[in-house]
């Protein structure tokens, strides 16, 4: 057996993963889209749209609790996959997380720059280089994303204690923006409760509001499985892990819920969500509070999009470490740092693939992260399935919690094809567009090439070795 098997430092403290998770979760969409969405559901069919779909993922986050306390290691659901369902779903699974992780990352980068867009658009649109997709790219706001990218990539590289602490300050800072935005809208005389009336949007049934917003929850919440992804680097014990899922995934809501109500507070948001302007959060907050409202919505945004870049760079980097060390690609995407023991080439590889992305503009990218919900969807499913599984197995003791445990982790496999379908099939309210599908097929095509590529080299190893090099054990058996 080849005993050279790449280990990461027991670094990360509780709070510092509940951080990862929690600002992973959340990035810009909370500050972006708030009007977008109330458009399409109404203010109240948004929060209970985002309730259900929280309440989904704690199910979901079942799952995790359980695989993170016996199997805690880098991978995460490509780990959980290899254990119940071998080396060709394991694949499977992490190419299309991977996918979702990467461009998650891209995503991130592209929304500061359009937030400096609405900011300082003198600044931003200099040097038009062309339109795609109705979206004019200029060259400044490339250069802006890229740097980003850039620095987050080396705070990385150089350090998973510092991305760690700089992630834990960053989403105390973002808590408190959104704290405040909401305490200063609340008490502005200009407001009114009665502006979230009515609560849906008129003319469309209730449950079409709400279900539009449950098939985004995929999106809105993925984050908080970035947790098992840095299982190997905690300096805790792997029970905690659970209770850290949980927590984020409800302030995660909670952010997601202030943020819709703040906005939709500002004016009617029949007559708000008319306005054709770049960032509809941003004009509404602006034109209530003036410029300090602005200042606090920048800080919680630019915190948002931080803690996303910061923790889809860490769970991206070591899922590609993790199928790297068990020779599902290449050998140097699990090459440690001489330094600071970091995954550094798999950082370098997602700064690089990302920074490809701000090149076809905002509509472009929105299609391929539409497309990326299907990825994260597919590790959903793989992850409760396995819970199942490993909750059957004879070692397991037949108490009444893990009876339950087992319940749940049923209904999460249940919670995870209905989002696979509610993506996939034709008529469902988040069908994906023709553009998503065919980004969709070619990454899928991709993924076909490549394990062709590597399937001789891939299962030529044992599957001895293959248990020792994804779990850290020569034998499952104990398990």
């Amino acid at each position: 057996m080849n005993e050279n098997r790449m280990t990461l430092k027991r670094t990360l403290k509780p709070h510092w993963v509940w951080a990862i998770a929690l600002g992973s979760s959340i990035g810009w969409g909370a500050f972006v889209q708030p009007t977008n969405w109330i458009k399409e559901a109404g203010p109240m069919g948004v929060i209970i749209g985002f309730l259900i779909g929280a309440m989904l993922m704690m199910l979901i986050a079942v799952s995790y609790g359980i695989l993170i306390k016996y199997l805690p290691v880098s991978g995460g659901e490509f780990a959980y996959t290899f254990f119940s369902f071998g080396r060709i779903h394991a694949f499977i699974c992490g190419w299309f997380l991977s996918l979702g992780y990467i461009c998650i990352v891209a995503l991130n980068a592209s929304a500061f720059s359009l937030m400096l867009k609405y900011i300082f658009p003198e600044f931003i649109e200099q040097f038009k280089l062309y339109q795609l997709a109705d979206w004019d790219v200029y060259i400044t706001e490339i250069l802006v994303a890229i740097l980003v990218l850039l620095i987050f990539g080396y705070l990385n590289i150089i350090g998973t204690k510092l991305s760690g602490r700089v992630q834990f300050y960053f989403c105390v800072m973002m808590l408190l923006s959104v704290s405040l935005i909401t305490v200063l809208v609340g008490i502005s005389p200009d407001t009114s409760i009665h502006n979230l009336q009515p609560s849906f949007v008129p003319n469309q049934s209730m449950f079409f509001s709400v279900i539009s917003i449950v098939a985004i929850a995929p999106w809105a919440f993925v984050g908080f499985d970035n947790i098992p992804q840095t299982a190997e680097e905690f300096n805790f014990n792997s029970k905690k892990a659970f209770g850290l899922i949980i927590f984020a995934l409800f302030a995660a809501f909670l952010l997601y819920s202030l943020m819709v109500i703040s906005t939709a507070m500002t004016m009617p948001w029949q007559e708000l969500v008319k306005n054709d302007v770049i960032w509809g959060t941003g004009t509404a907050i602006q034109g209530l509070l003036g410029s300090v409202g602005l200042v606090l919505l920048v800080v919680a945004l630019s915190m948002g999009i931080f803690t996303g870049l910061n923790g889809f760079i860490v769970s991206s980097s070591r899922l590609l470490f993790a199928m790297s060390r068990a020779k599902m690609l290449p050998t140097i995407f699990s090459r440690l740092h001489p330094k600071h023991q970091t995954p550094y080439f798999s950082i370098v590889f997602t700064i690089l693939i990302a920074m490809i992305a701000p090149w076809f503009g905002r509509e472009v990218l929105l299609w391929i992260v539409d497309m990326s919900s299907i990825g994260v969807s597919i590790a959903y499913f793989y992850t409760c399935l396995t819970a199942y599984d490993f909750l059957k197995r004879k070692t397991v003791q037949r108490t009444w919690r893990n009876q339950l445990k087992r319940m749940i982790t049923i209904i999460g496999v249940i919670a995870s094809l209905i989002f696979i379908g509610l993506l996939l099939v034709p008529g469902s309210p988040a069908f994906l567009g023709k553009e998503s599908r065919i980004a969709l097929i070619v990454w899928t095509i991709l993924g076909v090439m490549i394990y062709f590529i590597k399937r001789k080299d891939y299962h030529a190893i044992s599957q001895e070795e293959l248990n020792y090099l994804i779990l850290g054990q020569s034998n499952k058996s104990k398990f």
